[in-house]
Protein backbone atom coordinates (compact mmCIF):
# COMPACT_ATOMS: atom_id res chain seq x y z
CA UNK A 1 0.00 0.00 0.00
CA UNK A 2 0.07 1.05 -0.25
CA UNK A 3 1.68 2.04 -0.85
CA UNK A 4 3.72 3.10 -1.07
CA UNK A 5 6.64 2.22 -1.13
CA UNK A 6 9.90 1.33 1.50
CA UNK A 7 13.46 1.58 1.52
CA UNK A 8 15.31 -1.64 0.71
CA UNK A 9 18.61 -2.16 -1.11
CA UNK A 10 18.34 -0.68 -4.34
CA UNK A 11 19.07 -3.21 -7.42
CA UNK A 12 22.25 -2.63 -8.95
CA UNK A 13 21.69 -1.12 -12.64
CA UNK A 14 20.65 -2.88 -15.35
CA UNK A 15 19.65 -6.21 -13.65
CA UNK A 16 16.88 -6.89 -11.26
CA UNK A 17 18.95 -9.08 -8.48
CA UNK A 18 16.31 -9.77 -6.18
CA UNK A 19 17.52 -12.86 -4.28
CA UNK A 20 18.09 -11.75 -1.01
CA UNK A 21 14.72 -10.68 -0.64
CA UNK A 22 11.72 -12.93 0.70
CA UNK A 23 8.55 -13.92 -1.68
CA UNK A 24 11.53 -13.63 -4.56
CA UNK A 25 10.15 -15.47 -6.86
CA UNK A 26 6.71 -15.68 -7.07
CA UNK A 27 6.87 -17.59 -10.82
CA UNK A 28 8.59 -20.77 -9.02
CA UNK A 29 5.30 -21.03 -7.07
CA UNK A 30 2.73 -20.64 -9.66
CA UNK A 31 5.30 -23.05 -12.41
CA UNK A 32 5.43 -20.52 -15.13
CA UNK A 33 7.01 -22.05 -17.96
CA UNK A 34 7.22 -21.77 -21.40
CA UNK A 35 4.24 -23.92 -21.83
CA UNK A 36 1.87 -23.10 -19.07
CA UNK A 37 -0.12 -21.01 -21.70
CA UNK A 38 -3.58 -22.80 -21.89
CA UNK A 39 -3.73 -20.92 -25.76
CA UNK A 40 -0.35 -22.22 -26.98
CA UNK A 41 0.82 -18.95 -28.48
CA UNK A 42 4.24 -18.12 -27.70
CA UNK A 43 4.15 -14.14 -27.13
CA UNK A 44 7.69 -14.28 -25.35
CA UNK A 45 8.95 -12.79 -21.97
CA UNK A 46 8.12 -10.62 -19.54
CA UNK A 47 8.83 -9.60 -16.30
CA UNK A 48 6.59 -8.47 -13.26
CA UNK A 49 7.49 -6.73 -10.27
CA UNK A 50 5.88 -5.55 -6.87
CA UNK A 51 5.46 -5.60 -3.32
CA UNK A 52 5.86 -8.12 -1.22
CA UNK A 53 3.01 -8.14 1.18
CA UNK A 54 -0.02 -10.66 1.19
CA UNK A 55 -2.37 -8.31 -1.28
CA UNK A 56 0.35 -7.46 -3.45
CA UNK A 57 1.33 -10.83 -3.29
CA UNK A 58 -1.99 -12.22 -4.38
CA UNK A 59 -2.75 -9.40 -7.48
CA UNK A 60 0.35 -10.21 -8.61
CA UNK A 61 -0.45 -14.20 -9.15
CA UNK A 62 -3.58 -13.04 -10.92
CA UNK A 63 -1.12 -10.75 -13.65
CA UNK A 64 0.48 -14.13 -14.08
CA UNK A 65 -1.49 -16.30 -14.04
CA UNK A 66 -3.71 -14.06 -16.72
CA UNK A 67 -1.00 -13.16 -18.60
CA UNK A 68 0.28 -17.27 -19.06
CA UNK A 69 -2.89 -18.14 -20.11
CA UNK A 70 -2.23 -15.74 -22.93
CA UNK A 71 0.78 -17.14 -24.28
CA UNK A 72 3.44 -15.04 -22.18
CA UNK A 73 6.25 -15.90 -20.12
CA UNK A 74 6.34 -14.56 -17.07
CA UNK A 75 8.91 -13.72 -14.46
CA UNK A 76 7.95 -12.28 -11.60
CA UNK A 77 9.70 -10.72 -8.68
CA UNK A 78 8.79 -9.15 -4.90
CA UNK A 79 10.82 -7.30 -3.16
CA UNK A 80 9.97 -5.67 0.26
CA UNK A 81 9.56 -1.66 -1.22
CA UNK A 82 8.70 0.25 -4.46
CA UNK A 83 11.95 1.75 -3.90
CA UNK A 84 13.74 -1.01 -4.64
CA UNK A 85 12.31 -2.29 -8.06
CA UNK A 86 11.61 1.56 -9.38
CA UNK A 87 15.49 1.95 -10.08
CA UNK A 88 14.94 -0.81 -13.07
CA UNK A 89 10.91 0.08 -14.25
CA UNK A 90 10.69 0.80 -16.68
CA UNK A 91 13.57 -1.31 -18.34
CA UNK A 92 14.06 -4.57 -16.87
CA UNK A 93 10.36 -4.63 -15.52
CA UNK A 94 7.36 -4.56 -17.82
CA UNK A 95 4.40 -4.61 -15.54
CA UNK A 96 4.10 -3.94 -12.25
CA UNK A 97 0.86 -4.14 -9.74
CA UNK A 98 0.67 -0.99 -8.66
CA UNK A 99 -1.94 1.34 -5.96
CA UNK A 100 -2.58 4.90 -8.20
CA UNK A 101 -1.59 7.38 -4.82
CA UNK A 102 1.17 5.65 -4.11
CA UNK A 103 3.29 5.26 -7.79
CA UNK A 104 2.11 8.71 -8.35
CA UNK A 105 2.98 10.10 -5.23
CA UNK A 106 6.18 8.00 -5.90
CA UNK A 107 6.91 10.02 -8.97
CA UNK A 108 6.34 13.46 -7.48
CA UNK A 109 8.63 12.59 -4.77
CA UNK A 110 11.44 12.00 -7.56
CA UNK A 111 10.60 14.68 -9.77
CA UNK A 112 10.29 17.43 -7.11
CA UNK A 113 11.97 16.34 -4.13
CA UNK A 114 10.86 14.48 -0.42
CA UNK A 115 9.16 18.15 0.61
CA UNK A 116 7.18 17.73 -2.37
CA UNK A 117 3.16 18.24 -1.82
CA UNK A 118 1.71 15.34 -2.09
CA UNK A 119 -0.98 14.54 -4.86
CA UNK A 120 -4.06 14.00 -2.05
CA UNK A 121 -7.18 13.50 -4.59
CA UNK A 122 -9.18 11.17 -3.22
CA UNK A 123 -10.33 9.90 -6.40
CA UNK A 124 -8.34 7.34 -8.70
CA UNK A 125 -9.20 9.06 -12.14
CA UNK A 126 -8.54 12.30 -10.89
CA UNK A 127 -5.02 11.63 -9.20
CA UNK A 128 -4.08 9.45 -12.37
CA UNK A 129 -4.75 12.64 -14.34
CA UNK A 130 -2.67 14.76 -11.48
CA UNK A 131 0.05 12.81 -11.97
CA UNK A 132 0.07 12.29 -16.11
CA UNK A 133 2.92 14.40 -16.73
CA UNK A 134 5.00 12.78 -14.19
CA UNK A 135 3.75 8.87 -15.83
CA UNK A 136 4.65 10.08 -19.11
CA UNK A 137 7.80 11.57 -18.00
CA UNK A 138 9.06 8.38 -16.37
CA UNK A 139 7.82 6.12 -19.48
CA UNK A 140 4.84 4.25 -17.41
CA UNK A 141 1.47 3.96 -18.49
CA UNK A 142 -1.63 3.14 -16.33
CA UNK A 143 -4.23 1.00 -17.79
CA UNK A 144 -7.65 0.66 -16.40
CA UNK A 145 -8.34 1.83 -13.02
CA UNK A 146 -9.90 -0.80 -10.97
CA UNK A 147 -12.55 0.24 -8.36
CA UNK A 148 -11.05 -1.73 -5.83
CA UNK A 149 -9.19 0.75 -3.19
CA UNK A 150 -7.12 -0.33 -0.45
CA UNK A 151 -5.33 2.68 1.90
CA UNK A 152 -2.74 2.44 4.61
CA UNK A 153 -4.69 2.35 7.86
CA UNK A 154 -3.38 2.04 11.10
CA UNK A 155 -4.25 -0.05 14.23
CA UNK A 156 -4.55 -0.79 17.99
CA UNK A 157 -5.70 -2.94 20.20
CA UNK A 158 -9.11 -3.36 21.17
CA UNK A 159 -7.96 -2.76 25.15
CA UNK A 160 -5.35 0.17 24.44
CA UNK A 161 -8.55 1.32 22.31
CA UNK A 162 -11.03 1.28 25.07
CA UNK A 163 -8.75 2.33 27.75
CA UNK A 164 -7.39 5.19 25.99
CA UNK A 165 -10.42 6.53 24.80
CA UNK A 166 -9.57 6.26 21.00
CA UNK A 167 -11.40 5.41 18.11
CA UNK A 168 -9.82 7.81 15.18
CA UNK A 169 -6.18 8.96 14.69
CA UNK A 170 -7.24 12.43 16.39
CA UNK A 171 -7.92 11.22 19.22
CA UNK A 172 -3.87 10.25 19.54
CA UNK A 173 -2.74 13.81 19.61
CA UNK A 174 -0.40 14.12 21.68
CA UNK A 175 0.03 10.45 22.82
CA UNK A 176 3.51 9.06 22.72
CA UNK A 177 4.09 5.78 20.36
CA UNK A 178 6.28 3.37 19.32
CA UNK A 179 4.78 2.62 15.32
CA UNK A 180 5.08 -1.29 13.61
CA UNK A 181 5.18 -0.68 10.46
CA UNK A 182 6.81 -0.99 6.53
CA UNK A 183 10.13 -0.10 6.25
CA UNK A 184 9.56 3.31 4.42
CA UNK A 185 7.38 4.50 6.85
CA UNK A 186 9.66 6.50 8.54
CA UNK A 187 8.91 10.37 7.31
CA UNK A 188 6.27 9.57 4.71
CA UNK A 189 3.24 11.80 4.58
CA UNK A 190 0.75 8.67 4.60
CA UNK A 191 2.63 6.96 6.94
CA UNK A 192 4.75 8.31 10.20
CA UNK A 193 5.36 12.09 8.82
CA UNK A 194 1.58 12.26 8.64
CA UNK A 195 1.20 10.87 11.88
CA UNK A 196 3.08 12.63 13.21
CA UNK A 197 3.02 16.44 11.96
CA UNK A 198 -1.27 15.84 10.57
CA UNK A 199 -2.21 14.33 13.95
CA UNK A 200 0.50 15.53 16.54
CA UNK A 201 1.34 12.17 17.72
CA UNK A 202 4.78 11.65 19.30
CA UNK A 203 5.94 8.80 17.50
CA UNK A 204 9.24 8.06 19.43
CA UNK A 205 10.39 5.08 17.02
CA UNK A 206 9.51 2.95 13.82
CA UNK A 207 9.98 -0.68 14.51
CA UNK A 208 10.58 -1.86 10.73
CA UNK A 209 8.30 -4.93 10.92
CA UNK A 210 6.58 -4.96 7.75
CA UNK A 211 3.01 -3.72 6.53
CA UNK A 212 0.38 -5.78 7.27
CA UNK A 213 2.93 -8.46 9.01
CA UNK A 214 2.33 -11.21 11.19
CA UNK A 215 5.22 -9.50 12.97
CA UNK A 216 3.27 -5.44 13.21
CA UNK A 217 0.40 -7.38 14.20
CA UNK A 218 2.17 -9.71 17.37
CA UNK A 219 4.59 -6.84 18.31
CA UNK A 220 1.56 -4.46 19.02
CA UNK A 221 -0.30 -7.14 20.16
CA UNK A 222 2.32 -8.07 22.84
CA UNK A 223 2.76 -4.21 24.09
CA UNK A 224 6.34 -3.95 21.88
CA UNK A 225 4.49 -1.34 20.05
CA UNK A 226 0.87 1.04 20.68
CA UNK A 227 0.30 1.60 16.75
CA UNK A 228 0.44 -1.04 13.51
CA UNK A 229 0.22 -0.37 9.82
CA UNK A 230 -1.78 -2.23 8.21
CA UNK A 231 -4.31 -1.61 4.83
CA UNK A 232 -8.00 -0.73 5.23
CA UNK A 233 -9.19 -4.57 3.23
CA UNK A 234 -7.24 -6.42 5.95
CA UNK A 235 -9.51 -9.15 7.20
CA UNK A 236 -7.56 -10.12 10.04
CA UNK A 237 -8.01 -7.76 12.64
CA UNK A 238 -10.98 -8.43 14.34
CA UNK A 239 -10.23 -11.71 15.02
CA UNK A 240 -7.19 -10.65 16.44
CA UNK A 241 -8.61 -8.33 19.22
CA UNK A 242 -7.25 -5.41 16.23
CA UNK A 243 -9.34 -2.39 15.58
CA UNK A 244 -8.27 -0.05 13.23
CA UNK A 245 -8.92 3.81 13.55
CA UNK A 246 -9.99 6.53 11.43
CA UNK A 247 -7.96 8.39 8.90
CA UNK A 248 -10.80 11.33 9.70
CA UNK A 249 -8.41 14.15 8.74
CA UNK A 250 -8.12 11.66 6.03
CA UNK A 251 -4.31 11.92 5.30
CA UNK A 252 -4.40 8.64 3.11
CA UNK A 253 -4.66 9.66 -1.29
CA UNK A 254 -7.32 7.41 -3.37
CA UNK A 255 -5.17 3.92 -3.50
CA UNK A 256 -7.11 2.47 -6.47
CA UNK A 257 -5.24 -0.96 -7.90
CA UNK A 258 -4.09 -0.21 -11.32
CA UNK A 259 -1.76 -2.33 -13.63
CA UNK A 260 1.28 0.00 -14.49
CA UNK A 261 2.96 -0.69 -17.00
CA UNK A 262 5.77 0.03 -19.29
CA UNK A 263 4.77 2.31 -22.11
CA UNK A 264 7.56 0.89 -24.66
CA UNK A 265 6.41 -2.58 -23.74
CA UNK A 266 3.02 -1.77 -24.25
CA UNK A 267 3.15 -0.20 -27.61
CA UNK A 268 4.89 -3.62 -28.45
CA UNK A 269 2.24 -5.88 -26.83
CA UNK A 270 -0.79 -3.62 -26.77
CA UNK A 271 -2.80 -6.74 -25.97
CA UNK A 272 -1.29 -6.75 -22.26
CA UNK A 273 -4.32 -4.54 -21.54
CA UNK A 274 -7.16 -7.08 -22.82
CA UNK A 275 -5.67 -9.19 -20.57
CA UNK A 276 -5.46 -7.44 -17.26
CA UNK A 277 -8.30 -4.24 -17.87
CA UNK A 278 -10.94 -7.04 -17.46
CA UNK A 279 -9.53 -8.35 -13.62
CA UNK A 280 -9.24 -4.08 -12.79
CA UNK A 281 -13.35 -4.42 -13.49
CA UNK A 282 -13.87 -8.08 -11.65
CA UNK A 283 -11.90 -6.50 -8.36
CA UNK A 284 -13.81 -4.67 -5.55
CA UNK A 285 -12.84 -3.81 -2.47
CA UNK A 286 -15.11 -6.10 -0.98
CA UNK A 287 -13.58 -9.21 -2.75
CA UNK A 288 -10.09 -8.45 -2.02
CA UNK A 289 -11.16 -8.09 1.33
CA UNK A 290 -12.85 -11.32 1.20
CA UNK A 291 -9.30 -13.09 -0.83
CA UNK A 292 -7.07 -11.03 1.84
CA UNK A 293 -8.81 -12.95 4.72
CA UNK A 294 -8.64 -16.55 2.69
CA UNK A 295 -4.80 -16.06 2.97
CA UNK A 296 -4.38 -14.26 6.52
CA UNK A 297 -7.19 -16.44 8.53
CA UNK A 298 -7.46 -20.26 6.26
CA UNK A 299 -3.74 -19.88 5.57
CA UNK A 300 -5.04 -20.34 1.53
CA UNK A 301 -2.34 -19.69 -1.03
CA UNK A 302 -2.04 -16.48 -2.96
CA UNK A 303 -2.08 -18.68 -6.26
CA UNK A 304 -4.64 -20.45 -4.99
CA UNK A 305 -6.62 -17.49 -3.90
CA UNK A 306 -6.00 -16.09 -7.34
CA UNK A 307 -6.57 -19.11 -9.42
CA UNK A 308 -10.16 -19.50 -7.83
CA UNK A 309 -10.89 -15.73 -8.20
CA UNK A 310 -9.93 -15.70 -11.75
CA UNK A 311 -11.99 -19.36 -13.23
CA UNK A 312 -14.92 -18.17 -11.29
CA UNK A 313 -14.99 -14.62 -12.50
CA UNK A 314 -14.55 -16.80 -16.29
CA UNK A 315 -11.02 -14.68 -16.97
CA UNK A 316 -9.28 -18.45 -17.62
CA UNK A 317 -10.07 -21.45 -18.70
Amino acid sequence: MHIARSLAAVLAAGALALTGCAGDDLADDTNASDDSSSSGADKGSLTIAGQNFPEATLVASMYEQLLEDAGYTVETKLVDSRDAYMPTFPGDVDIVPEYVGGIVNFLNTQANGDSAKPFEAGDGQQLADDGADLLEEAGIELLDISPATDTNAFFVTQDYSESEGVTTLSDMEGKSVVLAAAPDCEGRLDCEGGLSDEYGIDVTKVLELGYASDQTYQSVIDGESQLGETSTTDGTLESQGLVVLEDDKQIQPAQNLVPAVSAEFLAEHPDVADILNPLMAALTTENLTEMNGQMAVDRAKPEDVANEFLTAEGLVG
